[in-house]
């Protein structure tokens, strides 16, 4: 069996490396183009190019794949697998792998279709996840799945320590999965249209910090956006960023102060206490926060580095 994989990110290399390890055959890797990153703009190729080449895998970087379906064939795979690619596949493509296309989708089908599925079920505060094995279809992750795996989420778990553990997941599954699918005795499972969210992708703009919210909400928003494209908010129009947050326990003389408090009011000057911050329902604990320009740092050495005080508020 013939496997062209498809993939893009950190995410994707575990379960390439586990195709490659368990002895499948991978004639070919496509993946996105290479991209400037960092201050210096230093074109970069994708993490998945980087172990492809280290294997000796061809790989194709087709700035649009449905312009370049030929050389997709040329690759000579009989089936597809795909994990966070980045790019929607044509009924073209479907068409060239007579064993099908199967993606690896980092969610429970069929809720949490698109593009943020992790962060999403972060976001929402949601107990359980998973990922999916399903056949590719046109349309936006609406294949029958084949096989899922399920998975608790802790409450303090951020995106990035989520999404390495459930692309370690993904890695065990697509090898169950693609066992199954070469001995070609498998069933199917639609997908049902009940409860069906659409996520779209995550942007700076959705990680702003709303203090009027209530604590368990501005919790997921800081987990759910570290680590990328990270939880902010704005001091005296100093913008700052947060890694970690939780809910918070007040004593007697912050609980006090919390009923006339403004939301994003500090609560509290004293380091030992930590960086507390009122929100609509209770008090948030900032346990990692960074000023711009800064390091990474405790709540309670912003506080004794003088940058928050009593008082002060916070943007909402």
């Amino acid at each position: 069996m013939k496997i062209v994989f498809a993939g893009t990110p950190d995410f994707a290399v575990a379960p390439l490396q586990k195709i490659l390890d368990s002895g499948f055959e991978v004639v070919g890797v496509i993946t996105q183009i290479d991209k400037p990153q960092g201050r210096k703009a230093v074109l970069t190729p994708p993490p998945v190019k980087v172990l492809a080449q280290e294997r000796g895998i061809p790989v194709l970087q087709p700035e649009k794949i449905r312009n370049d379906v030929e050389s997709v064939r040329a690759l000579g795979g009989e089936l597809m697998v795909t994990c966070a690619y980045g790019q929607i596949l044509t009924q073209d493509v479907l068409d060239s792998f007579p064993m099908g296309v199967w993606n690896i989708h980092a969610g429970l089908l069929p809720k949490y279709r698109g593009a943020s599925p992790i962060q999403s079920c972060i976001l929402n505060g949601e107990s359980v996840t998973g990922v999916s094995v399903m056949k590719t279809e046109l349309g936006l992750d609406c294949g029958d799945v084949l096989c899922v795996e399920e998975t608790a989420i802790s409450e303090t778990e951020t995106y990035g320590e989520l999404s390495d553990r459930l692309s370690l997941i993904g890695a065990e599954l697509i090898v169950k999965a693609l066992r199954v699918l070469e001995k070609g005795d498998y069933t199917l499972t639609p997908q049902g249209e009940e409860g069906v969210q659409i996520v779209r992708k995550i942007n700076k703009e959705h990680a702003k910090i709303d203090f009027n919210k209530p604590v368990i909400e501005v919790v997921n928003l800081v987990r759910g956006m570290n680590p990328a494209p990270i939880a902010y908010t704005a001091l005296d129009g100093n913008k700052i960023n947060v890694y970690r947050a939780e809910k918070a326990v007040l004593n007697d003389e912050e609980s006090s102060l919390l009923a006339n408090a403004k939301c994003g009011e500090v609560l509290s000057d004293k380091p030992k206490r930590g960086l507390l911050v009122k929100c609509a329902d209770g008090a948030i604990k900032l346990t990692e926060v960074q000023a711009a320009g800064g390091k990474r740092i405790s709540g309670s050495d912003f506080i004794n580095g003088r940058k928050a005080q009593k008082g002060q508020v916070f943007e909402c």
